[in-house]
Protein backbone atom coordinates (compact mmCIF):
# COMPACT_ATOMS: atom_id res chain seq x y z
CA UNK A 1 0.00 0.00 0.00
CA UNK A 2 2.82 2.40 0.90
CA UNK A 3 4.65 1.58 -2.30
CA UNK A 4 1.52 2.16 -4.32
CA UNK A 5 1.02 5.55 -2.67
CA UNK A 6 4.36 6.82 -3.99
CA UNK A 7 3.76 5.67 -7.57
CA UNK A 8 3.89 8.73 -9.86
CA UNK A 9 0.64 9.64 -11.51
CA UNK A 10 0.37 8.62 -15.12
CA UNK A 11 -0.59 11.32 -17.65
CA UNK A 12 -4.12 11.13 -18.88
CA UNK A 13 -4.68 9.63 -22.34
CA UNK A 14 -4.63 12.34 -24.95
CA UNK A 15 -2.80 14.90 -22.80
CA UNK A 16 0.67 14.11 -24.20
CA UNK A 17 -0.39 14.46 -27.86
CA UNK A 18 -2.13 17.71 -26.97
CA UNK A 19 1.06 19.08 -25.38
CA UNK A 20 3.05 18.08 -28.43
CA UNK A 21 0.55 19.81 -30.68
CA UNK A 22 0.72 23.02 -28.62
CA UNK A 23 4.53 22.89 -28.64
CA UNK A 24 4.58 22.35 -32.40
CA UNK A 25 2.28 25.34 -32.91
CA UNK A 26 4.52 27.50 -30.72
CA UNK A 27 7.64 26.57 -32.63
CA UNK A 28 5.85 27.12 -35.92
CA UNK A 29 4.76 30.58 -34.83
CA UNK A 30 8.29 31.40 -33.65
CA UNK A 31 9.71 30.21 -36.98
CA UNK A 32 7.28 32.41 -38.91
CA UNK A 33 8.20 35.45 -36.79
CA UNK A 34 11.90 34.67 -37.28
CA UNK A 35 11.50 34.53 -41.05
CA UNK A 36 9.57 37.80 -41.08
CA UNK A 37 12.26 39.53 -39.03
CA UNK A 38 15.44 38.23 -40.69
CA UNK A 39 13.98 37.65 -44.15
CA UNK A 40 14.63 41.19 -45.47
CA UNK A 41 18.20 41.16 -44.17
CA UNK A 42 18.91 37.78 -45.76
CA UNK A 43 17.51 39.06 -49.04
CA UNK A 44 19.69 42.18 -48.88
CA UNK A 45 22.73 40.03 -48.10
CA UNK A 46 21.93 37.74 -51.01
CA UNK A 47 21.44 40.68 -53.37
CA UNK A 48 24.73 42.25 -52.31
CA UNK A 49 26.59 39.07 -53.28
CA UNK A 50 25.02 38.70 -56.73
CA UNK A 51 26.95 39.76 -59.82
CA UNK A 52 25.72 41.92 -62.67
CA UNK A 53 25.04 38.87 -64.85
CA UNK A 54 22.60 37.40 -62.34
CA UNK A 55 18.99 38.53 -62.37
CA UNK A 56 17.80 39.66 -58.92
CA UNK A 57 14.15 39.84 -60.03
CA UNK A 58 13.68 36.17 -60.96
CA UNK A 59 10.40 34.45 -60.14
CA UNK A 60 10.46 32.52 -57.92
CA UNK A 61 13.26 34.46 -56.21
CA UNK A 62 16.55 32.72 -55.48
CA UNK A 63 18.12 33.41 -52.11
CA UNK A 64 21.49 31.79 -52.81
CA UNK A 65 23.59 33.60 -55.46
CA UNK A 66 24.92 31.41 -58.26
CA UNK A 67 28.32 33.13 -58.38
CA UNK A 68 28.93 35.06 -55.13
CA UNK A 69 31.08 38.17 -55.49
CA UNK A 70 32.24 41.03 -53.26
CA UNK A 71 32.47 43.47 -56.16
CA UNK A 72 29.36 45.33 -54.98
CA UNK A 73 31.07 46.21 -51.69
CA UNK A 74 33.99 47.62 -53.62
CA UNK A 75 31.46 49.52 -55.72
CA UNK A 76 30.11 51.21 -52.59
CA UNK A 77 33.63 52.36 -51.71
CA UNK A 78 34.13 53.63 -55.28
CA UNK A 79 30.93 55.69 -55.22
CA UNK A 80 31.11 57.22 -51.73
CA UNK A 81 33.84 57.50 -49.05
CA UNK A 82 32.06 54.81 -47.07
CA UNK A 83 34.88 54.18 -44.60
CA UNK A 84 35.03 57.87 -43.67
CA UNK A 85 31.28 57.73 -43.03
CA UNK A 86 31.74 54.57 -40.95
CA UNK A 87 34.40 56.33 -38.87
CA UNK A 88 32.09 59.29 -38.26
CA UNK A 89 29.26 56.99 -37.24
CA UNK A 90 31.60 55.07 -34.95
CA UNK A 91 32.68 58.28 -33.23
CA UNK A 92 29.06 59.30 -32.68
CA UNK A 93 27.96 55.84 -31.54
CA UNK A 94 30.85 55.29 -29.12
CA UNK A 95 30.39 58.76 -27.64
CA UNK A 96 26.67 58.09 -27.27
CA UNK A 97 27.35 54.79 -25.52
CA UNK A 98 29.83 56.31 -23.07
CA UNK A 99 27.64 59.28 -22.18
CA UNK A 100 24.52 57.15 -21.80
CA UNK A 101 26.18 54.45 -19.71
CA UNK A 102 27.79 56.98 -17.38
CA UNK A 103 24.99 59.56 -17.27
CA UNK A 104 22.07 57.13 -17.11
CA UNK A 105 23.79 55.08 -14.40
CA UNK A 106 24.42 58.10 -12.20
CA UNK A 107 20.95 59.56 -12.78
CA UNK A 108 19.28 56.21 -12.19
CA UNK A 109 21.22 55.66 -8.98
CA UNK A 110 20.29 59.13 -7.73
CA UNK A 111 16.59 58.55 -8.43
CA UNK A 112 16.70 55.14 -6.78
CA UNK A 113 18.93 55.56 -3.74
CA UNK A 114 19.41 59.21 -2.86
CA UNK A 115 16.81 61.11 -0.85
CA UNK A 116 16.36 64.70 -2.02
CA UNK A 117 13.53 67.17 -2.48
CA UNK A 118 11.86 66.84 -5.86
CA UNK A 119 12.98 63.27 -6.55
CA UNK A 120 9.48 62.15 -7.54
CA UNK A 121 9.08 65.17 -9.81
CA UNK A 122 12.43 64.43 -11.48
CA UNK A 123 11.36 60.83 -12.14
CA UNK A 124 8.08 62.10 -13.60
CA UNK A 125 10.00 64.41 -15.94
CA UNK A 126 11.90 61.44 -17.39
CA UNK A 127 8.63 59.56 -17.89
CA UNK A 128 7.04 62.58 -19.61
CA UNK A 129 10.10 62.92 -21.84
CA UNK A 130 9.23 59.55 -23.37
CA UNK A 131 5.86 60.94 -24.48
CA UNK A 132 7.36 63.82 -26.47
CA UNK A 133 8.17 62.81 -30.08
CA UNK A 134 11.66 63.62 -31.25
CA UNK A 135 10.32 65.56 -34.25
CA UNK A 136 8.58 68.02 -31.91
CA UNK A 137 11.89 69.18 -30.41
CA UNK A 138 14.14 69.16 -33.46
CA UNK A 139 13.66 72.82 -34.33
CA UNK A 140 14.53 73.85 -30.78
CA UNK A 141 17.53 71.53 -30.78
CA UNK A 142 18.77 72.92 -34.08
CA UNK A 143 18.36 76.51 -32.85
CA UNK A 144 20.28 75.60 -29.70
CA UNK A 145 23.14 74.02 -31.67
CA UNK A 146 23.33 77.04 -33.94
CA UNK A 147 23.39 79.40 -30.95
CA UNK A 148 26.25 77.34 -29.49
CA UNK A 149 27.99 77.38 -32.90
CA UNK A 150 28.05 73.59 -32.93
CA UNK A 151 25.99 72.98 -36.05
CA UNK A 152 27.74 70.97 -38.76
CA UNK A 153 29.82 69.14 -36.14
CA UNK A 154 29.67 65.62 -34.75
CA UNK A 155 29.28 67.09 -31.26
CA UNK A 156 25.89 68.45 -32.31
CA UNK A 157 24.89 64.96 -33.44
CA UNK A 158 25.84 63.45 -30.06
CA UNK A 159 24.45 66.02 -27.60
CA UNK A 160 20.64 65.54 -28.03
CA UNK A 161 20.90 61.81 -27.33
CA UNK A 162 23.79 61.76 -24.87
CA UNK A 163 21.46 60.67 -22.02
CA UNK A 164 18.22 58.92 -22.94
CA UNK A 165 15.18 59.07 -20.67
CA UNK A 166 14.42 55.39 -21.20
CA UNK A 167 17.97 54.46 -20.23
CA UNK A 168 17.68 56.44 -16.99
CA UNK A 169 14.44 54.64 -16.10
CA UNK A 170 16.01 51.27 -16.88
CA UNK A 171 18.92 52.00 -14.58
CA UNK A 172 16.62 53.29 -11.83
CA UNK A 173 14.58 50.10 -11.87
CA UNK A 174 17.73 47.98 -11.91
CA UNK A 175 19.02 49.76 -8.80
CA UNK A 176 15.58 49.47 -7.18
CA UNK A 177 15.88 45.68 -7.39
CA UNK A 178 19.11 45.67 -5.34
CA UNK A 179 18.66 44.87 -1.62
CA UNK A 180 19.21 47.86 0.63
CA UNK A 181 21.00 45.65 3.14
CA UNK A 182 24.06 45.45 0.91
CA UNK A 183 24.58 49.20 0.95
CA UNK A 184 23.69 49.48 4.61
CA UNK A 185 26.62 47.20 5.41
CA UNK A 186 28.86 49.45 3.29
CA UNK A 187 27.61 52.54 5.16
CA UNK A 188 28.54 50.93 8.46
CA UNK A 189 32.03 50.31 7.04
CA UNK A 190 32.33 54.02 6.23
CA UNK A 191 31.73 53.97 2.46
CA UNK A 192 30.48 57.23 0.95
CA UNK A 193 27.87 57.57 -1.82
CA UNK A 194 30.40 57.44 -4.67
CA UNK A 195 32.08 54.33 -3.26
CA UNK A 196 28.74 52.58 -2.83
CA UNK A 197 27.81 53.51 -6.38
CA UNK A 198 31.04 52.39 -8.07
CA UNK A 199 31.99 49.38 -5.93
CA UNK A 200 28.63 47.87 -5.00
CA UNK A 201 25.77 49.09 -7.20
CA UNK A 202 27.42 49.20 -10.63
CA UNK A 203 28.96 45.70 -10.55
CA UNK A 204 25.53 44.31 -9.61
CA UNK A 205 23.76 45.76 -12.71
CA UNK A 206 26.20 44.85 -15.48
CA UNK A 207 23.38 43.33 -17.49
CA UNK A 208 21.36 46.53 -17.53
CA UNK A 209 24.47 48.51 -18.45
CA UNK A 210 24.84 46.21 -21.46
CA UNK A 211 21.19 46.87 -22.41
CA UNK A 212 21.77 50.62 -22.18
CA UNK A 213 24.94 50.33 -24.25
CA UNK A 214 23.18 48.36 -26.99
CA UNK A 215 20.21 50.72 -27.11
CA UNK A 216 22.49 53.77 -27.19
CA UNK A 217 24.69 52.32 -29.93
CA UNK A 218 21.73 51.29 -32.08
CA UNK A 219 20.00 54.63 -31.66
CA UNK A 220 23.11 56.60 -32.61
CA UNK A 221 24.18 54.31 -35.44
CA UNK A 222 20.75 54.13 -37.08
CA UNK A 223 19.82 57.79 -36.63
CA UNK A 224 19.19 59.49 -39.96
CA UNK A 225 16.93 62.52 -39.57
CA UNK A 226 18.87 64.50 -36.97
CA UNK A 227 22.32 64.11 -38.62
CA UNK A 228 20.70 65.03 -41.94
CA UNK A 229 19.36 68.27 -40.40
CA UNK A 230 22.38 69.38 -38.40
CA UNK A 231 25.17 68.34 -40.80
CA UNK A 232 25.85 70.16 -44.07
CA UNK A 233 29.46 69.22 -44.84
CA UNK A 234 29.86 65.79 -46.43
CA UNK A 235 33.13 65.30 -44.55
CA UNK A 236 31.07 65.02 -41.35
CA UNK A 237 28.29 62.82 -42.71
CA UNK A 238 27.45 59.69 -40.77
CA UNK A 239 26.95 56.38 -42.56
CA UNK A 240 23.15 56.55 -42.70
CA UNK A 241 23.27 59.99 -44.31
CA UNK A 242 26.12 59.07 -46.67
CA UNK A 243 24.36 55.94 -47.90
CA UNK A 244 21.52 58.16 -49.10
CA UNK A 245 23.70 58.97 -52.13
CA UNK A 246 23.37 55.34 -53.23
CA UNK A 247 19.59 55.69 -53.42
CA UNK A 248 19.81 58.79 -55.61
CA UNK A 249 22.14 58.90 -58.55
CA UNK A 250 22.78 55.16 -58.46
CA UNK A 251 19.29 54.00 -57.58
CA UNK A 252 19.19 51.52 -60.50
CA UNK A 253 22.02 49.42 -59.06
CA UNK A 254 20.18 47.63 -56.27
CA UNK A 255 23.16 45.34 -55.69
CA UNK A 256 25.31 48.27 -54.54
CA UNK A 257 22.47 49.63 -52.40
CA UNK A 258 22.13 46.23 -50.75
CA UNK A 259 25.87 46.10 -50.10
CA UNK A 260 25.71 49.49 -48.40
CA UNK A 261 22.83 48.28 -46.25
CA UNK A 262 24.79 45.23 -45.12
CA UNK A 263 27.77 47.44 -44.24
CA UNK A 264 25.48 49.57 -42.07
CA UNK A 265 23.86 46.61 -40.29
CA UNK A 266 26.98 44.48 -39.71
CA UNK A 267 28.33 46.47 -36.70
CA UNK A 268 24.98 46.16 -34.92
CA UNK A 269 25.00 42.40 -35.36
CA UNK A 270 28.58 42.13 -34.10
CA UNK A 271 27.87 44.27 -31.04
CA UNK A 272 24.75 42.34 -30.11
CA UNK A 273 26.56 39.02 -30.58
CA UNK A 274 29.27 40.17 -28.18
CA UNK A 275 26.86 41.48 -25.52
CA UNK A 276 23.88 39.15 -25.87
CA UNK A 277 24.78 37.23 -22.70
CA UNK A 278 24.62 40.44 -20.67
CA UNK A 279 21.66 41.75 -22.66
CA UNK A 280 19.24 38.97 -21.72
CA UNK A 281 20.40 39.16 -18.12
CA UNK A 282 19.84 42.92 -18.08
CA UNK A 283 16.32 42.71 -19.48
CA UNK A 284 15.26 41.10 -16.21
CA UNK A 285 17.30 43.48 -14.08
CA UNK A 286 15.96 46.70 -15.55
CA UNK A 287 12.46 45.73 -16.53
CA UNK A 288 10.04 48.60 -15.99
CA UNK A 289 7.55 47.56 -13.36
CA UNK A 290 3.89 47.88 -14.12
Amino acid sequence: MAAAAHTPAQPRPGRVPRRRTVRALRYTALLIVLLIMIGPFLWQLSTSLKGTTEDIYTSPPRLLPEHPTFANYQGVADIIPVWDFVLNSAKVAVSNVLTNVAGAAMAGYALSRLRFRGRAAAAAVFVLALLVPMEATMLAQFATMRALELNNTLVAVVLPGCIGAMNVLLMRNAFDNLPYEIEEAAVIDGANVWQRFTRIALPAVKGTLAVVAIFAFMGAWDDFLWPLIVLSDSDHFTLTVGLNFLHGTFSNNQRVVAAGTVIAVAPLIVMFACLQRFFFKGVGEGAVKG
